[in-house]
């Protein structure tokens, strides 16, 4: 028998992983799978870790990894689909957002001969408008510059096959954005649309900095522009200055007007040394990137494993 593997990262969510774990169960037992179903703790610091070693002890289809401390969510998830070992591999959030209901229609995509089953949120229940709108000019935003196109509402809610898995894998960078990744991958794909629900208790934990974070790596990770941008100002600007410079000098020889006003001068100064170093500020961006890259230190650590039994798959 074929087996599932559905992985699920969680940060702080003591609330939620008991019923999401009894309500992932109830869909996939009437399905003829086996299913492991890996949560990877985030570093939580409430009582989660203890909630999900009760589970494993509990459910020996629970497999909890317990990451050291806090990598961020992107970096869960591949610790997630690194330690899966299923025909096929569904990734989903624990707050109940990725609604659970939703697994048996992916199965069956899957089932279908499609190696990426891509859910695509269409709407969210009870999000804020700066969410959505922001949320909107991220996904127009990365579209216009990276060189991969990237789905607007695209969520990490997905199933993968296992030769999308091992293609995955083998990509190692530490700033990651999986969506992106998954996108450019290739294979068989296709798209399921969903309106997520409001989450089942406790706040969200992707903050407006996390946002901002997520933004720049899913930018910098697949596109040059923002280098060929300052490269694009800084001419522009420098042709300006040229001109300028000979306007300054066709006052100074054949006219006798003089050239008017040091605020004026200070004020260009001060215009294009705060252009210079944002030109200096995107290169140290990708800089900055290159040495974490050349350092080459693991992208997470563990601190436990917890797990009742191994699950074994039985061959057809």
């Amino acid at each position: 028998m074929k087996l599932i593997s559905i992985v699920v990262p969680v940060f702080n969510e003591e609330d939620n992983v008991a019923v999401f774990h009894q309500e992932v169960c109830t869909y996939m037992e009437t399905l003829e799978y086996d299913f492991e179903l890996i949560f990877v703790d985030d570093g939580s610091k409430d009582s989660t870790p203890l909630i999900l070693d009760r589970l494993a002890a509990q459910d020996g289809r629970v497999r909890a990894l317990i990451l050291a401390r806090n990598f961020g969510h992107q970096i869960a998830l591949t610790c997630g689909l690194d330690h899966a070992t299923g025909d096929a591999v569904i990734t989903m959030d624990g707050d109940m957002q990725h609604p659970p209901e939703m697994l048996p229609l992916l199965i069956e995509k899957w089932e279908a001969g499609y190696e990426v089953v891509q859910t695509v949120r269409i709407n969210t229940e009870g999000v804020s408008w700066f969410k959505k709108f922001t949320s909107g000019l991220f996904y127009k935003m990365m579209n216009a510059v990276a060189d991969v196109h990237v789905t607007e509402g695209g969520s990490d809610f997905r199933l993968l096959d296992r030769k999308v898995v091992e293609s995955f894998r083998r990509f190692r960078e530490h700033a990651r954005f999986i969506r992106g990744l998954i996108g450019a991958i290739g294979y068989k794909q296709i798209q399921l649309e969903f309106v997520a629900p409001k989450r089942f208790a406790g706040q969200s934990k992707f903050s407006l900095k996390k946002m901002i974070g997520f933004a720049v790596d899913g930018i910098t990770a697949y596109s040059k522009m923002p280098l060929r941008f300052a490269l694009y100002v800084g001419v522009l600007f420098g042709c300006v200055s040229m001109g300028l410079t000979l306007h300054v000098f066709y006052i100074k020889l054949f006219t006798n007007d003089a050239v008017p006003g040091w605020a004026t001068v200070s004020a260009s100064f001060l215009f294009l040394g705060g252009l210079q170093l944002i030109g200096l500020g995107v290169i140290g961006e990708y800089v900055g990137r290159i040495f974490e890259e050349v350092k080459q230190r693991p992208l997470y650590w563990l601190s436990a494993e917890l797990r009742k039994q191994p699950i074994e798959k039985v061959d057809d």
